[in-house]
């Protein structure tokens, strides 16, 4: 209990030093989920996958638990550059003790905001600015997070419905070929979804759907 007790000791500065260590731990920890959302290609890549879904009409298959962990594994191996950029000029000076938590995080901060600028609309992002009323910004360093954040998600959105509204056009003409040819049938009262379905998902099969949406959302990047 004694040197638990010491452990905490705020006189001590190796303590206070590995306290604040575990503090930022925590604190980046906590906010994880906000920074794989908001800060990350995650927001595109899970709005895509669930088009697709969505477009082949299979319910729950694939089960959301896959698109999600998909979607978490596509994240990381895109934002792989950058976070090793964040963990080589700031992790590591500051579990180094070289710089202090301030210097770490302005320098954590530069490479997603390099990420995060190339692929926001400066539409989007002069939204926010002028709302705030800041001075435009001189370079991608003084473009605070407060505004860059939302720009860059609202840009992200727009551009997975962009792609998904491409993957819906094919898998909607099967649907009105199907309607078509059951109601020139007579066969009105059978859902042309449980028709089209087989179609869809024959189609989807053949032209190696997953690969080319994967591969699509990596050149996206």
């Amino acid at each position: 209990m004694s040197e638990f007790m010491e452990f905490f000791n705020t006189s001590n500065p190796a303590n206070v030093s590995t306290s604040v260590k575990l503090l930022l731990m925590l604190t980046v920890l906590s906010l994880a989920p906000s920074i794989l959302i908001l800060m990350t290609c995650f927001t595109r890549i899970i709005i895509v996958l669930g088009f697709v879904r969505t477009s082949l009409a299979t319910q729950q298959m694939p089960p959301t638990q896959v698109l999600i962990g998909l979607a978490m594994f596509m994240s990381f191996f895109i934002m792989a550059p950058t976070f090793q950029e964040v963990n080589k000029q700031a992790l590591t000076p500051l579990f180094e003790e070289k710089i202090t938590l301030e210097e770490a995080y302005e320098k954590a901060s530069i490479p997603f905001k390099e990420f995060m600028s190339e692929h926001t609309r400066q539409k989007d992002l002069a939204l926010f600015l002028d709302y705030a009323q800041m001075d435009p910004p001189k370079s991608i360093q003084d473009i605070p997070l407060t505004a860059l954040v939302p720009a860059f998600a609202i840009s992200e959105m727009k551009t997975a419905f962009q792609i998904g509204f491409m993957i819906f056009i094919p898998f909607l003409v099967i649907d009105m070929i199907i309607a078509s040819v059951l109601m020139s049938m007579g066969m009105m009262m059978l859902p042309p979804v449980m028709i089209s379905l087989p179609f869809k998902i024959l189609l989807f099969v053949l032209v190696d759907g997953w690969y080319l949406v994967v591969k699509s959302l990596l050149q996206s990047f």
